[in-house]
């Protein structure tokens, strides 16, 4: 069941720039979100908007900028999978942060049997099912149905804040 909020006057017009700073200010894990294409090719984009939704069932959500074409490839598929990064994996998540026609021609990756792609040397990856897909603003919220998943023992998570890489204390 979705709810709409009634339009209300809530203060200020609130600055791109200073919104973007103030999010930048939050301390996120970064993801790599992937599939298939209808021909068989990875195709892919670096995700810091990653949340748990849901144990029971299994959910997870992405939000993903309108117009991404990365996603306009694999939106079609109705799967996708997430790679959580691993500290030491900066540059797959540049790589795959940019605008390109191969971007996956050197970086390691799988194939799942459900047609999710895996960024090898993640901390966990998970399949998902597309259950769900919402516009919101400038972006869209995709919820992910959790069809399977696994996890590396150790590592460290690449972390994201103010706008760079950085390094958090576990």
């Amino acid at each position: 069941m979705s709810h709409q909020i009634a339009n209300r006057d809530v203060g200020r017009t609130i600055d791109e720039r200073e919104f973007r700073t103030t999010m930048s200010r939050f301390a996120s894990g970064l993801t790599i979100v992937a599939g298939l294409d209808k021909k068989g090719e990875p195709a892919g984009l670096t995700c810091q908007s990653f949340s748990s939704l849901s144990i029971e069932p299994p959910l997870i959500l992405v939000c993903i900028g309108l117009g991404s074409g990365s996603w306009a490839q694999i939106e079609p598929t109705g799967r996708f999978g997430v790679s959580i990064l691993a500290e030491e994996q900066k540059d797959i998540c540049a790589a795959l942060g940019r605008r390109a026609e191969d971007k996956f021609s050197s970086i390691p990756w799988r194939a799942s049997p459900t047609g999710a792609v895996h960024i090898d040397g993640a901390l966990a990856t998970i399949d998902c099912r597309i259950s769900a897909i919402h516009e919101a603003g400038d972006h869209i919220v995709v919820i992910g149905e959790v069809t399977d998943l696994s996890m590396r023992e150790g590592g460290t998570p690449l972390l994201f804040f103010g706008g760079s890489f950085g390094k958090g204390a576990f």
